[in-house]
């Protein structure tokens, strides 16, 4: 490859990877399972629990998927950074809400991500999150414990965050 397809194939990798967010906040909030399945590589490890593949994923995300109704996530920004020319890794943070049941539940999220391209194609490898509270709409994130839905987990700060410690002071 000349350095001008080396730089060509970067950008376009950049915009199929940075689509990738999207086109995952699209299908969970439509509760397209094969859309969202699909933005994963075809042989995506879910760990020794759960198996390898999109069937394994599908089987696993669709229990969660029926904890709520409604749901939008916004997707606030996204950094990718190349770390071979078929690999990646990315940071995107994300404004989820949810409804579950007569509560509305607001999630400010940070997604960790990998990135790989199979025969031409990016797809996610492996994709974390971390909130940093989960609150109804009504509610202070304080008042909710930082937790306030059993379907989010833990917060992810100050842990996550080593930086913070200088910072975190718990009240």
């Amino acid at each position: 490859m000349t350095p001008l397809d080396d730089r060509l194939d970067r950008v376009e990798s950049h915009l199929a990877v940075q689509q990738l967010p999207v086109r995952y906040a699209l299908a969970v909030d439509a509760r397209d399972l094969d859309a969202w399945t699909g933005c994963f590589r075809p042989d995506v490890d879910m760990g020794r629990r759960h198996g390898q593949g999109r069937e394994a994923l599908r089987a696993y995300i669709e229990p969660l998927v029926r904890g709520f109704r409604r749901s939008v996530h916004q997707i606030c920004g996204h950094r990718i950074e190349f770390t071979g020319r078929d690999t990646a890794t990315g940071s995107v943070y994300c404004r989820a809400e949810h409804e579950v049941g007569e509560r509305w539940i607001v999630m400010a999220i940070r997604y960790l991500d990998d990135y790989a391209r199979v025969d031409g194609e990016w797809y996610f490898s492996r994709r974390r999150e971390q909130h940093w509270y989960a609150a109804d709409v009504t509610e202070r994130p304080q008042q909710a414990g930082f937790a306030g839905w059993e379907g989010a987990g833990e917060p992810a700060l100050p842990d996550a965050f080593p930086s913070w410690g200088p910072f975190w002071k718990e009240s």
